[in-house]
């Protein structure tokens, strides 16, 4: 079965970049008058010359985002189990070559990590390592992803990329998601960045989300690093042709879409293309536009502020008080973390925040014993109380 490769391989970055900066009022306007977005109106809401026309561009969004998803925004949360890497990446604070302690917890810290996260609310988690196979590989997730399941009434994964027997057999332990980054989806710049280890193989790594959907995976998650490439406009066009092609191939799994913009880190390398806040609510509003049933995530890389204004318009699914170390939530270990978060408020305020412009936090969206294999429905205690 044919994957993504053979789809981005017809795709030509330059011509690309070209097309969208070449859209005119015009294009723009026909874009948002659009019951559905082709691939050149999503150009259009992409391109310089849509900046003239983000009030109506938000409006829209907004309305479909609503009709969709009502006033809900869910709540997760990201569980860092360790920072170990066997990769060097330019933009990452976990790169092997960074001078950092290097920590990855074992049983009882997982679990005061899980009891300090279910304290907070929480029941939504995102489990993270760096990219270690021996180490933090399958063996680790064997031992430890059933325990951390039971806690919880959802669970994925950002951790490096794996085969899709993996992913089959990790749906049995209870996985509900993989977010799984391009990074760029520009050949020669994924090269610059990712200098040693498994990471290096671009193929492998775009080809992931063809494997989740093999797998049956009921979540999969996509982003660029934005700033990485040289054309950030680019990157988000290269995500909408990924995401297009996976839901037309894997029908029956849902979609994640992430914004996450380079933020500082150990090591940390400065971005090529700056996209400022006003893209950004651009992207995410030509996204909504194009995919009205996806679900779009803004994280704590942003700021407090930025946050409470753009969540209203597009978003539907947020992470809070988010730590970025492995043992953060139980113990503070800044010189552990992969990058520093912006939006360090508390869930509470967050939830509080977003309250009092109309919005209904969910903590909670499901019972852990619904919608699972019968093997896994087997192995967990019904949760019924609702948050």
């Amino acid at each position: 079965m044919a994957t993504f490769t053979e789809r981005w391989r017809q795709l030509n970055w330059d011509d690309i970049r070209l097309r969208i900066h070449s859209k005119t009022t015009a294009d723009v306007e026909r874009a948002l008058a659009a019951r559905q977005l082709s691939r050149d109106d999503f150009m259009a809401l992409l391109s310089p010359a849509a900046d003239a026309f983000l009030e109506p561009l938000a409006q829209r969004a907004q309305q479909l985002t609503r009709q969709r998803f009502g006033h809900t925004v869910s709540f997760y949360v990201p569980l860092y189990l360790s920072n170990l890497c066997a990769n060097d990446c330019t933009y990452c604070g976990f790169s092997m070559s960074n001078r950092i302690r290097r920590k990855t917890l074992d049983s009882q810290e997982i679990q005061q990590e899980c009891e300090a996260i279910r304290a907070l609310g929480f029941e939504h988690l995102l489990l993270v390592t760096g990219e270690h196979q021996s180490k933090v590989g399958m063996d680790y997730f064997r031992q430890h992803l059933p325990d951390i399941r039971r806690q919880f009434s959802s669970l994925q994964m950002e951790v490096q990329p794996l085969s899709q027997a993996d992913y089959e057999e990790l749906k049995t332990l209870g996985l509900d998601g993989v977010m799984v980054y391009q990074e760029t989806y520009h050949q020669a710049m994924y090269a610059q960045h990712h200098l040693k280890g498994n990471k290096q193989d671009f193929v492998w790594r775009l080809e992931t989300p063809d494997r989740l959907g093999k797998a049956g995976i009921d979540k999969i998650g996509l982003g660029a690093l934005i700033g990485l490439s040289d054309s950030w406009r680019v990157d988000c066009y290269m995500v909408a042709e990924h995401l297009l092609w996976l839901q037309k191939h894997y029908w029956q799994s849902r979609y994640s879409i992430s914004f996450p913009r380079l933020r500082p880190c150990a090591g940390g390398v400065e971005p090529a293309s700056v996209m400022d806040e006003r893209q950004l609510v651009q992207t995410i509003c030509a996204f909504r536009l194009l995919s009205p049933e996806c679900e779009l995530s803004l994280s704590t890389r942003e700021s407090p502020e930025f946050r409470d204004r753009v969540i209203p318009i597009a978003i539907n699914n947020v992470s809070a008080f988010s730590k970025t170390q492995p043992g953060g939530y139980a113990k503070n270990r800044p010189e552990l973390e992969q990058f520093s978060p912006h939006d360090a408020r508390r869930p509470e305020d967050v939830a509080q925040a977003l309250i009092a412009r109309g919005l209904q936090p969910v903590w909670k969206d499901w019972d852990r014993w619904l919608g699972r294999s019968s093997q896994h429905a087997a192995s967990v205690a019904p949760q019924t109380k609702l948050r």
